[in-house]
């Protein structure tokens, strides 16, 4: 039996948890599903350039699992923009917690009190 996931802190959801190409209904397109985890990966590790130690301090796991759930997540983009599919952000086994990355990956009830 594999050993169970721990969770794993991220600082927000995504903007929007689905992208498609332009012009082909979604219920017409595969779809690959990419983790709340895998994301925050990749938040971490492309956007803010963070090095894979920080990255996986900042997310509570070990840098080789880090480097794993990166790896996974570059995969599941670059499928999703080859091959035309829709790319779903969700689930995973996380926990919301530390810093908010901006203003988009607040949670719509914070939005609403700071307005």
């Amino acid at each position: 039996m594999p050993r169970p996931f721990c969770c794993r802190r991220i600082a927000g959801k995504p903007a929007a948890s689905i992208f498609k190409p332009i012009g082909i209904p979604v219920t017409d397109l595969d779809e690959v599903v990419m983790t709340l985890d895998e994301f925050e990966a990749i938040r971490l590790a492309d956007l803010d350039g963070l090095y894979q130690e920080t990255a996986a301090g900042q997310m509570n796991v070990s840098r080789p699992t880090f480097s794993r759930i990166v790896d996974a997540a570059r995969k599941k983009i670059a499928d999703a923009l080859v091959h035309g599919k829709a790319l779903r952000i969700e689930g995973g086994p996380v926990r919301h917690e530390g810093r908010r990355c901006c203003r988009f990956h607040d949670s719509p009830g914070d939005r609403q009190r700071r307005t």
